[in-house]
């Protein structure tokens, strides 16, 4: 009987993982400045791709006049039913990998948050790449030798439309009751059933 294939499931962090808008609304210190912010954010990192994300944090708070929320992200926690999710996908054989915009100090801190193991996480500090641009999965095609199998995430125009774009299946989580545009493969509204729709896919 042949060698069964190694099966990836790459992951956004913030926001699919961890509580971004949690810990983001906390450091800004309303919900006003987390929109702002979330407008601001995407137009720093199309301008400095090569940027490390502290600074870009940084940059997004002077420019929308908040507090710099780039020291409290690594205490930022997971959603409650992430560890138990990602556990099960493991036990199933799945292996995982976190593409995320952020820094190699943030994403340990917060891998260690989640506290379950993951094979590997592609940061964009140390890519020059911020999605939706395709840099995290190019490198990800670089480290494995293809595209992953499934990529999960809660940003439509972070990771599912890129997701489309390569004609990866994806799963949508969608947390906050948002409505598609970019159409995923698959919805779930947090991560409970993971290892039961990853094996559907």
């Amino acid at each position: 009987m042949g060698r069964v294939a190694e099966r990836y499931a790459t992951f956004d962090c913030y926001g699919t993982l961890i509580d971004w808008n949690a810990g983001l609304r906390e450091a800004l210190g309303s919900d006003a400045l987390l929109e702002r912010y979330h407008a601001v954010e995407p137009e720093v990192q199309r301008e400095a791709p090569g940027m490390p994300y502290r600074q870009v944090m940084t940059e997004v708070a002077q420019r929308i006049d908040a507090p710099d929320p780039s020291h409290s992200l690594p205490d930022w926690q997971p959603f409650p039913e992430v560890p138990e999710a990602l556990e099960g996908a493991r036990a199933r054989g799945w292996k995982l990998a976190i593409l995320s915009n952020t820094d190699r100090d943030y994403i340990e801190a917060s891998m260690a948050n989640i506290g379950v193991p993951f094979d590997f996480a592609i940061v964009a500090s140390e890519i020059g790449s911020y999605k939706p641009a395709l840099g995290h999965w190019r490198a990800f095609e670089r480290e494995i030798g293809r595209l992953p199998d499934v990529h999960v995430a809660a940003s439509l125009f972070h990771d599912i439309a890129p997701a489309n774009e390569l004609g990866l299946k994806s799963v949508w989580v969608n947390r906050l009751g948002e409505q598609p545009g970019p159409r995923p493969t698959l919805e779930i509204p947090d991560l409970s059933t993971l290892p039961e729709v990853l094996d559907e896919l």
